[in-house]
């Protein structure tokens, strides 16, 4: 079970949290560096969950001790428990989804903010297990990329593109 007292999870729970805040930070200016940090997050995200459901796959049911909501304790000792591989694959795979709408545009990289949201807000309830508060922290630095009127793809910096063409 994963829990504080251990130096290692106390560390990596800090580092989580402190990138909660550079991405909330990066949501005020700088969408292109939030939209980076969200494809690796979400893209280390799927690797990990993929490798961990084919692994290890009864590692996750520590999850429903550090749920401090019944209803997913319930749902992790239950259905959950039977069905692990291909709950964890189909997040994995969602998740990767979420990864690669990060570099595009348009109405794909919308939904990927959706998805990324709903994701971050959904984890929530595992409380230390998904290193509370820094989900919410992302879920709301996600919020700004909805309103976004011009964004392009990742790879193409809309300033060089502005400075090319005015010569």
């Amino acid at each position: 079970m994963k829990s504080l007292d251990n130096p290692t999870s106390l560390i990596m729970y800090i580092i989580a949290n402190a990138l909660a805040l550079v991405m909330l930070l990066a949501a005020w200016k700088q969408h292109r560096l939030l939209r980076l940090m969200s494809f690796l997050l979400f893209a280390w995200a799927s690797w990990a969950n993929w490798t961990e459901a084919i692994n290890n796959p009864h590692s996750y049911l520590d999850y429903a001790n550090l749920s401090f909501w019944s209803f997913y304790q319930h749902i992790i000792n239950g259905w959950f428990s039977k069905h692990i591989a291909l709950t964890v694959g189909f997040i994995a795979t969602c998740q990767a989804c979420i990864a690669i709408s990060m570099l595009l545009k348009g109405w794909i990289l919308k939904m990927g903010v959706v998805g990324a949201i709903i994701f971050l807000l959904a984890i929530i309830p595992f409380g230390i297990g998904s290193a509370f508060p820094c989900t919410l922290i992302m879920a709301i630095a996600m919020w700004p990329l909805l309103w976004e009127k011009q964004i392009d793809y990742l790879w193409i910096n809309p300033n060089k593109m502005r400075h090319a063409y005015s010569d």
